[in-house]
């Protein structure tokens, strides 16, 4: 199933999405007398999205997508983890080894940003740069749990732009501020669920900038397999539901090459990964 978390005349929503079409909340409890929670976190994670995707498909999906803004599928993480150089196509551009255990950094939550949303870039910015990434969703709180064990905790898929200001970064000399500025993590647009991803080791994932291919890789360049990262990751800190994991990005970004185009004002960042979707940014300095 594909679930998105949608906006219309100031009011929001969620509802399965179907081609063009989608399938609200409203809609579904309208359709079987059941009353849908309020927040999409307690529809996911509370037994709810297991009740009603066994019906859903027989459900009218009355809603036109199009009609909807995107919001980013999870409101409120306890957590956005994301890695560092866990693509061998990266590292090798970097000239660096991939490392044997994640290295991380976190982004607030406040960095989370619609799929189609623009990414807003305070103008003391010089050099902003997009990542694309294989973001994953907890769906069950989880510790110390095995390889097996992380693979039944991954509720579902998504695309995550990890954007950074390469300059802050170079000059921290660490990347948490670069990273974190409001807006710097459009994801989506929807949450596709594990179970039609048989295999996230294996999808396309390709950025365009004003239509120009940036990055163009897959998910196989991963050092770090997705179960192998949840599984060390729980050893360091205990996950929960919501929480969002984002693997790392291809080789095609800007940082430390000196022919970089880095994103200026008006630059269209359109992102997609086999199977999950697309976001579509535009970039904008204030």
């Amino acid at each position: 199933m594909k679930i998105a978390r949608l906006l219309k005349e100031n009011m929001e929503t969620y509802g399965f999405v179907n081609g063009d079409k989608i399938l609200t909340k409203e809609s579904m409890t309208a359709q079987t007398g059941i009353p849908i929670p309020q927040s999409i976190k307690d529809f996911l994670f509370d037994g709810w999205y297991d009740e009603i995707k066994k019906t859903a498909p027989q459900m009218k999906y009355d809603a036109d997508l199009h009609d909807f803004k995107f919001l980013p599928p999870i409101p409120n993480p306890s957590k956005i983890i994301c890695l560092a150089f866990n693509y061998k196509d990266h590292a090798k551009e970097q000239n660096l080894i991939p490392p044997d255990e994640p290295a991380i950094i976190i982004k607030p939550r406040s960095t989370l940003n619609g799929a189609t949303s623009d990414i807003i870039c305070p103008s003391f910015v010089s050099k902003l740069d997009y990542e694309i990434e294989l973001a994953l969703v907890i769906g069950k709180d989880c510790k110390n749990v095995s390889e097996e064990d992380a693979k039944k905790a991954i509720f579902g898929y998504m695309i995550l732009n990890d954007a950074s200001a390469r300059d802050i970064q170079a000059k921290d000399k660490q990347f948490t501020r670069a990273k974190g500025f409001d807006t710097f993590a459009p994801c989506g647009p929807w949450i596709t669920s594990s179970d039609e991803i048989p295999d996230p080791q294996n999808l396309k994932m390709m950025t365009k900038v004003n239509g120009t291919i940036r990055q163009n890789s897959s998910t196989s360049n991963m050092h770090l397999k997705v179960n192998s990262v949840v599984s060390i990751l729980s050893r360091v800190m205990t996950l929960e539901k919501g929480d969002i994991i984002s693997t790392g990005t291809p080789a095609g970004v800007m940082l430390n090459k000196p022919d970089a185009v880095f994103l200026k004002h008006g630059d269209r960042i359109e992102m997609e990964i086999e199977r999950l979707g697309k976001l579509e940014n535009m970039v904008r300095f204030v």
